[in-house]
This record gives C-alpha cells, sequence and structure tokens, in this order.
C-alpha cells in the first residue's frame, strides 16, 4: 500500500493537483466513480461471471479506491488501520 501512495503523490505532484483535493472535492469525486460504476449495471443485472466490460468495471473500481486512498492519506490515517477497524465495527454491528 505505501508503494501505491507513494506512487499516487508523485503524480499528483507531478501535475499539481493537491490544490484541488479538498475533502469537498475528493468526496465528490468519489460519487462521481461510484454513479459511473453503477451506470454499467443500470439496465441489467448479470452475475459476476457475464459481466460486460470487466476492464471498464475494473477502472471505475480503481478510481473509487485512488480517491478513497488519497483521501484518508490527507487524513492522516492508515487505510489498512481504516479497513480492519471498519470490520471490527460491522463484526459487533451484525454478530450471529
Amino acid at each position: 500500500m505505501e508503494e501505491i501512495i507513494n506512487m499516487l503523490e508523485k503524480f499528483v505532484e507531478e501535475r499539481d493537483w493537491k490544490k484541488f483535493h479538498t475533502p469537498k472535492n475528493l468526496s465528490i469525486s468519489i460519487a462521481i466513480e461510484a454513479a459511473e460504476l453503477m451506470e454499467h449495471f443500470q439496465w441489467n443485472n448479470p452475475p459476476f461471471e457475464e459481466m460486460e466490460k470487466k476492464e471498464e468495471v475494473r477502472d471505475e473500481i480503481a478510481d473509487i479506491m485512488i480517491y478513497c486512498i488519497m483521501f484518508l492519506n490527507y487524513m492522516g490515517e492508515d487505510i489498512t488501520n481504516a479497513i480492519l477497524k471498519k470490520i471490527d465495527k460491522n463484526r459487533e454491528k451484525y454478530s450471529l
């Protein structure tokens, strides 16, 4: 994950984009990319093995993840720790 974050930081720095990476803008970007993912399934509901345009779907998911990783990184949060904490919260909330 550290390597990915470093690559993303370098990419953003090279383009001088950090000034645009506010909490509002990143959260909007996450929602937009999620909507683009949903667009692939707007009028159909295929099982995973029958999905069309898998490369495009993969790219949309990657876009969502990139924005989420950057958001947490700017907050000074560790992505792995954030996910593990949320898994624990879900485990407690939805315990069997």
